[in-house]
């Protein structure tokens, strides 16, 4: 069992609304820390949306693309975690609201 736990915190600048776009900056990013020798790699909030996403996660469908987004990028993920934050909520929103969350993905 390791003695250390080595974290690379990524910093990177998602496209509002570039759903794969952002996947592929981020999956990058968990590239580098492997390479890094990194055990936890922290994203920012809002990764895969963007940040701000503002009224985007009204969008009638956009959750469920951003869910889908999250899949794509932990199937992507490998040996090292990852800490990704994203938009949530009802599939269909509305007064529900939408709420800021994060993921810990690894291993595809």
């Amino acid at each position: 069992m390791a003695d250390t736990l080595r974290i690379a915190i990524a910093q990177l600048n998602p496209t509002v609304g570039d759903l794969d776009g952002n996947v592929a900056k981020a999956l990058a990013m968990v590239e580098q820390a492997e390479a890094a020798d990194a055990d936890l790699v922290l994203l920012p909030e809002m990764t895969i949306t963007g940040y701000p996403p503002e009224d985007l996660v009204f969008k009638p469908g956009f959750i469920g693309d951003v869910r889908a987004s999250l899949e794509k990028f932990a199937a992507g993920t490998g040996r090292c975690a990852a800490v990704v934050g994203f938009a949530d909520g009802p599939s269909d929103c509305g007064a529900d609201g939408v709420w800021n969350a994060a993921a810990v993905c690894a291993g595809g």
